[in-house]
C-alpha cells in the first residue's frame, strides 16, 4: 500500500485564550469556540460539510463543572482529583475489559476510582466518516491518598496510563484523551460551531474555566480519525515536524539514559513516544515525559524547540551556553511550527527558529489574553484593547495564571541562563578540535597513497574520470558544487546494468504542502553544522559533567580532525576501529552482522568512537558498502541501548559528493572522514590539474560539501545537522526487503530489487578491476552521454531520429524513433510494463455516445 501512518503531518488553525490573573470563566470557553469557528477555513472539511480533520478544546480542569457533576451522582471528590476522558471501543466487550484494565492499573498506584460517567453527547450533527468510527464517551473520575500534592498526581498518573495504553494496545478505537488533575480535552471530528452541540458539557453555564487551547486540524496524508484530533494531552501545533524520524529513533535510543528521583519506575512508562501516529501526538509525548520527569515548561520547551543560537553574535555568552549544554542531549524538533500549550497553570505559545508559522497576540481590558494563528478570531472594541503583538521566531511566550504573570521570551531566557554556571562548565569540560583553518601548511597532512595505489582505491570505489573532472575537481577548485541541468534520463540504480554505488538507490524528500525550504544563502544564520562527540546524559539532571564532550564545526572531518579525534583522552573518548573489509568466503550479510557484533561489544566495553573504516583494501578481499555498515551499526545500538554512549565515526573511500555524506548522516553516521576524495585532490593538485596546495584544496572541497549539506538540509526546511542526522528523509529505490529490514529499517521502499548477492557481487567485479593493472579508470557516462557507458534516455540517436521525424514529417522517419524508443533497455519502471492486449474488443456501436458521455465529464454551471 501506497499510504503510510508515518506520512501523517498537519497544518492548522490553532490559538489559546487565558484569563492572565486564573479567573474562570464560561465567557472565555464561549471565546475560545467561536474563535475556533472563525478559523474553520484553515481546517479541512470533507464534502459532507459536516465532517472536518479534527477540532478541540485544551481546557484547564473546569473544577467546579466536575465537582457539580460529582455531587449529582453522589460522589466523594477530595481536594486532589483528577477526570480521565476516553475514546472506547464501540464494542460494548471490549469498552468493559478497558474499563477493567483501567481499574486495575489505577488501583496498582494507591488512587481511588470514584465513579464513570458517559459524556452527554448529540452526534445528530456529524457527517458519515466521523459516525463510521464513532467512539464511546466516558470519563473517569479518580482520588488521589490524603497528602499527595497535584504534581504527585500527575506523575502517578502518566505511569499508570502509559501501562494501560501498552495493556490495549490491540485496540485500535481505545484511547485517552486526558488523564489530569490539572486539565481536561474536548475534540472530535465535528464542525468548530458544532464542539457545544456534539459535548453538551461546553453549552454549560457551570462549566469555566481561566485556560483554553484549541486547534483546527487540516491533516495531510492521512484520513481524519478521532484521536489524531488535536489537541493532545498538553499542546496543539501547527505546522510540520520535518526531524520526525529521526526525533522519533533518538527517543528511543535515549530511553534507557531517561532517570528521575520523582519517578522509580519510569522506565515502565517506555517507548516514551508513539512511533505511528501523528509528528504533533510525538511532540507532545516527548513534552508529558519532560514534565512528568521534573523539568519545568520553560526548558523543556527551549531543548525541543530552541530559537537559532549558533550564529547569534548578539546572543548573551551565558544564554549561549544553556543552549550549547543542552544541545548534546536532546537535538530540536525542526520545521515549520507554531505550538500552543497548557498545563493547567501556564498557557504557552512557541515558534520554531525560522518563524514560519503567524502567531499574534491580544491583551484586553478584562483580562483575557488571545493568541492564534490570526487576528479577529472574536469581536473587541479598540478601546479595550491594552497590548497587541506577536510571538517571534525562535521565541517562548507564557501566562503565569497563579501570579498573573506574562513572561516574554527573553526574561524566559535570563532565568534560564541564571539557573546553573553552564559557561563555566562548557570551558572546563568542553575540549575544541583546533579547526583546520588554523593551521599552517605543514600541519594539513601529506599524501599516503601513489599514483599507482591511488588508482586501485578508485577503481575499488566506483570513481570515474567523468566523476573526477566534473564533480570532485570542480568542489576542490570552485569550493562549491558543479552546476548541472535538471533531470536525471538514466536508469534507476537497480535497473542499470553498470556499476552503481548503494547511494545511488536513495532518492531525497522534499518538504511538502504549506511547508517551505529554508534559503541556505540568505538564512545561513539559522543554520549548523555543528558536531559533538562523547558520552550523551540524562537530561534529567544538569551537572558539571554532562558539558564533558568534543565539539567541531562539521561532520565532514578532515586529517587534522581525525588525528585530534584518534588521539584524544582515551578515559572519556575512547576510540575502536572496525573493519569493513571481509573475506570473500564469507557471505555480505554475515559480514554485516559480525561487524554489528563487534560493534555493540567494543561500546558495551567503554569505547566511545567507532571508528568503521574501509581503509586496508586487498587483492581477493570484498569491501562492505559503508552506508549499509553505519545503518545496521545504528540499529543495532539502538536496540542494545548503547548508541547515546558511543558515535559512529566513518573512515571511508566510498562518499564523494553532498548526497553520499547525507545518506551517511541520515542512516546515522556522527562524522565522516573521506580520505579518498582528499587523496584524489591532492594527487590533482601534484599534477598541477588544481593549481592550490593541499591545504586551500582541502578546505575547498569541505566547504562544498558543507554547502551541499545546507542545500539538502534546507530542502526538507531543518535547520541544524543534529536534527538531521537519523532522520532518514530518504526513499529506497530497488532494495529488497531483508537489506532493508538489517541496514536501512523504518526507510520507505516501495520498489523492491536488490539483495545482498547482487551487492556483494558488485564489490568482487570492483576487486579485480582495482587489482588488475591492465585495466583503466571507467570513463564514466552517468552524467554525460558516454557511448559505451551508463543509457540516456535522451542519447544523441533519440534525439537526432526524432529531430528528423519533425523536420521531414515522413512517418517512416518517426518509426526509427518509435522503434529506438520502444526497444530501448529498461530504463523507467513503465518500461517493464505492458499493455494486455489479449481481452476482446467491444463493438463500437456498444459504446456510450460522446453527447451523454460529456454529461457526466463536466460540472453543472
Amino acid at each position: 500500500m501506497l499510504y503510510d501512518s508515518k506520512l501523517e503531518k498537519d497544518n492548522c488553525g490553532f490559538g489559546l485564550i487565558a484569563h492572565v490573573s486564573g479567573q474562570p470563566s464560561h465567557k472565555l470557553i464561549r471565546t475560545a469556540i467561536t474563535g475556533l469557528d472563525r478559523m474553520q477555513h484553515r481546517g479541512g472539511i470533507s464534502a459532507d460539510g459536516k465532517t472536518g480533520d479534527g477540532c478541540g478544546l485544551l481546557l484547564q480542569k473546569p473544577d467546579s463543572f466536575f465537582r457539580a457533576v460529582a455531587a449529582e451522582n453522589d460522589w466523594h471528590v477530595g481536594k486532589n482529583y483528577a477526570v480521565g476522558m476516553l475514546f472506547l471501543n464501540q464494542d460494548y466487550e471490549l469498552a468493559a475489559a478497558a474499563e477493567k484494565v483501567i481499574s486495575e492499573e489505577l488501583e496498582k498506584e494507591t488512587l481511588t476510582l470514584i465513579g464513570w460517567r458517559e459524556v452527554p453527547t448529540d452526534p445528530s450533527m456529524l457527517g458519515p466518516i466521523a459516525k463510521a468510527q464513532l467512539p464511546q464517551f466516558k470519563q473517569v473520575f479518580v482520588g488521589a491518598p490524603e497528602g499527595w500534592r497535584p504534581k504527585d498526581l500527575e506523575r502517578r498518573l502518566y505511569i499508570a496510563r502509559r501501562r494501560i495504553e501498552k495493556r490495549l494496545e490491540q485496540d485500535e478505537q481505545f484511547y485517552i484523551c486526558s488523564l489530569s488533575g490539572l486539565v481536561t480535552i474536548y475534540k472530535g471530528l465535528m464542525m468548530p460551531a458544532d464542539l457545544p452541540n456534539f459535548y453538551t458539557d461546553l453549552a454549560d453555564m457551570r462549566m469555566t474555566s481561566a485556560i483554553c487551547v484549541f486547534h483546527q486540524r487540516f491533516s495531510t496524508n492521512t484520513q481524519p480519525r478521532w484521536p489524531l484530533a488535536q489537541p493532545f494531552r498538553y499542546l496543539a501545533h501547527n505546522g510540520e515536524i520535518n526531524t520526525i524520524e529521526g526525533n522519533r529513533q533518538w527517543a528511543r535510543a535515549r530511553a534507557y539514559k531517561f532517570a528521575s528521583p520523582l519517578l522509580p519506575d519510569l522506565q515502565n512508562a517506555a517507548p516514551f513516544v508513539n512511533e505511528t501516529g501523528s509528528d504533533s501526538s510525538s511532540l507532545d509525548n516527548m513534552l508529558e515525559l519532560f514534565l512528568a520527569g521534573g523539568m519545568d515548561l520553560f526548558r523543556a520547551m527551549r531543548m525541543l524547540v530552541p530559537p537559532a543560537w549558533q550564529k547569534n553574535r548578539a546572543m548573551d555568552e551565558d544564554l549561549r551556553a544553556f543552549y550549547d549544554f543542552n544541545s548534546m542531549h536532546m537535538e530540536p524538533w525542526d520545521g515549520p511550527a507554531g505550538i500552543v500549550m497548557s498545563d493547567g497553570r501556564f498557557a504557552a505559545c512557541n515558534l520554531d527558529r525560522n518563524g514560519l508559522r503567524p502567531a499574534r497576540y491580544v491583551i484586553t481590558q478584562d483580562g483575557f489574553i488571545t493568541l492564534a494563528s490570526e487576528v479577529g478570531i472574536w469581536d473587541y472594541a479598540p478601546d479595550e484593547v491594552i497590548e497587541k503583538g506577536r510571538v517571534g521566531p525562535g521565541e517562548l511566550l507564557v501566562v503565569d495564571t497563579l501570579h498573573g504573570k506574562i513572561w516574554q521570551s527573553d526574561e524566559i531566557d535570563q532565568d534560564l541562563k541564571s539557573r546553573h554556571p553552564y559557561k563555566t562548565w562548557l570551558e572546563q569540560n568542553v575540549k575544541r578540535l583546533t579547526p583546520f583553518e588554523a593551521l599552517d601548511e605543514k600541519a594539513a597532512g601529506k599524501r599516503d597513497l601513489d599514483d599507482e595505489t591511488l588508482l586501485t582505491y578508485q577503481k575499488q570505489f566506483g570513481y570515474t574520470n567523468e566523476e573526477l573532472d566534473q564533480v570532485i575537481r570542480v568542489m576542490g577548485e570552485n569550493g562549491q558544487e558543479a552546476t548541472g541541468s535538471m533531470g536525471d534520463d538514466t536508469p534507476f540504480a537497480v535497473l542499470s546494468e553498470g556499476h552503481r554505488s548503494i547511494f545511488d538507490y536513495f532518492r531525497q524528500k522534499f518538504a511538502q504542502v504549506t511547508n517551505p525550504p529554508i534559503d541556505p544563502l540568505r538564512e545561513n544564520h539559522v543554520m549548523s553544522l555543528a558536531t559533538c562527540i562523547g558520552r550523551e546524559q540524562n537530561v534529567f539532571n544538569e551537572t558539571t559533567g554532562h558539558a564533558k564532550r568534543l565539539q567541531f564545526a562539521s561532520p565532514v572531518l578532515t586529517y587534522s580532525d581525525m588525528q585530534q579525534l584518534l588521539t584524544a583522552d582515551d578515559d572519556h573518548y575512547c576510540a575502536c576501529k572496525i573493519s569493513l573489509i571481509y573475506e570473500i568466503e564469507e557471505s555480505l550479510q554475515d559480514a554485516i552482522k559480525r561487524i554489528c557484533d563487534e560493534a555493540v561489544a567494543k561500546a558495551g566495553s567503554g569505547c566511545v568512537m567507532l571508528v568503521l573504516s574501509d581503509r586496508e583494501i586487498a587483492a581477493g578481499k570484498q569491501v562492505i558498502p559503508a552506508a549499509m555498515a553505519v545503518g545496521a551499526v545504528q540499529r543495532r545500538l539502538v536496540d542494545g541501548n548503547l548508541r547515546c554512549d558511543t558515535n559512529i565515526l566513518v573512515e571511508t573511500g566510498s562518499v564523494r559528493d553532498p548526497h553520499q555524506f547525507a545518506v551517511m548522516l541520515g542512516f546515522g553516521a556522527t562524522a565522516i572522514y573521506p580520505y579518498l576524495a582528499y587523496e584524489t585532490l591532492v594527487a590533482m593538485c601534484d599534477k598541477k590539474i588544481i593549481k592550490k596546495s593541499y591545504r586551500e584544496v582541502t578546505l575547498s572541497y569541505r566547504g562544498a560539501i558543507n554547502k551541499g549539506l545546507y542545500k539538502i538540509m534546507s530542502k526538507m526546511g531543518i535547520s541544524t545537522i543534529a536534527s538531521y542526522r537519523c532522520s532518514m528523509l530518504f526513499e529506497a529505490v530497488g532494495l529488497s526487503d531483508e537489506v532493508v529490514e538489517l541496514c536501512f529499517k523504518g526507510v520507505a521502499n516501495r520498489i523492491k530489487g536488490a539483495c545482498f548477492d547482487d551487492f556483494a557481487l558488485e564489490q568482487q567485479q570492483l576487486n579485480k578491476l582495482a587489482f588488475s593493472k591492465r585495466k583503466l579508470l571507467s570513463h564514466g557516462g552517468l552524467l554525460k552521454y558516454v557511448h559505451g557507458g551508463e543509457y540516456h534516455a535522451y542519447n544523441p540517436d533519440v534525439v537526432q531520429t526524432l529531430q528528423t521525424a519533425v523536420r521531414s514529417g515522413n512517418y517512416q522517419d518517426y518509426v526509427k524513433y518509435a522503434e529506438l524508443v520502444n526497444n530501448r533497455p529498461i530504463t523507467n519502471l513503465r518500461d517493464m510494463l505492458k499493455l494486455n492486449t489479449a481481452q476482446q474488443a467491444i463493438d463500437i456501436n456498444d459504446v456510450e455516445p460522446a453527447t451523454e458521455l460529456y454529461k457526466r465529464l463536466t460540472q453543472p454551471r
